[in-house]
């Protein structure tokens, strides 16, 4: 990642389930509206997911993902080429027909590698940046509630070991994503928040997503659709504390 500013991930959801309706567009017309208004925003980046990951959603398969995907990325090529944009998926095959369809982009990974032994190498093969996602369990259990002794040392230990996978797979260029919102309770969220700036220790860029998670606003008696001036407060100090992206709805 490039020194300089933070910078600004815009989420558009390419589906109908993830929790945040407004992130929404399962359509291209709805793409291209969602799109242009984060750009007009002054977002940086653009990052697109087809497969919503809200505590109970249903897993799709690859297929439709990529029926979800296709159309969009040929949107992009065509009339966005210029904007850089990140994929959010744990798929390898996904990861390998987006790169025939766009060329480079940013691979949002929320397994970390871990639910498809392809997506590493691949990723590495390609030359791709990569984002590192904090997690524990498979789809189905990754938003159960888990103990840690110390939340932001289990994370750290979790990314030491990424590092070591990270390499052995050529994968160079990663980002570090600490997971707010999943495998981890509110206090565990709120600690690892108000740590944040001892994951600069690991001398990569780090990425916050804290918007409209339900630790901010679930204990001030708000809701995801209230919440977005503390979450603002939340995103300054998270780049105060040295976030290189802030990934927002």
């Amino acid at each position: 990642m490039e020194s300089g500013a933070t910078k600004i991930m815009g989420i558009i959801n390419l589906n109908s389930d993830s929790f945040y309706a407004p992130s929404r567009a399962a359509t291209v017309e709805a793409f291209r509206r969602r799109a242009d208004s984060l750009l007009a925003q002054d977002v940086d980046i653009l990052d697109l997911g087809a497969c919503s990951s809200r505590p109970g959603s249903e897993e799709i398969d690859a297929e439709m993902e990529w029926a979800r995907l296709e159309p969009v990325l040929e949107t992009v090529a065509r009339d966005y080429a210029a904007v850089p944009i990140s994929i959010d998926t744990y798929r390898a095959s996904i990861v390998t027909m987006a790169y025939q369809c766009i060329g480079r982009f940013m691979v949002n990974d929320i397994s970390a590698g871990e639910w498809d032994e392809a997506m590493l190498p691949v990723t590495g093969r390609l030359g791709l940046r990569y984002i590192a996602m904090h997690h524990q369990g498979n789809f189905q259990t990754m938003h159960a509630a888990y103990h840690y002794d110390d939340v932001v040392e289990s994370v750290k230990q979790y990314f030491r070991a990424f590092a070591l996978r990270a390499k052995e797979a050529g994968v160079a260029d990663w980002i570090l994503d600490p997971g707010f919102g999943f495998s981890k309770s509110n206090e565990d969220n709120q600690t690892l928040f108000d740590r944040l700036d001892e994951f600069k220790s690991f001398r990569r860029p780090i990425l916050v997503g804290v918007s409209r998670k339900r630790f901010i606003w679930q204990p001030r008696g708000l809701t995801p659709d209230t919440c977005g001036d503390i979450v603002r407060e939340y995103e300054e100090r998270a780049q105060a504390m040295g976030a290189s992206i802030i990934r927002r709805h």
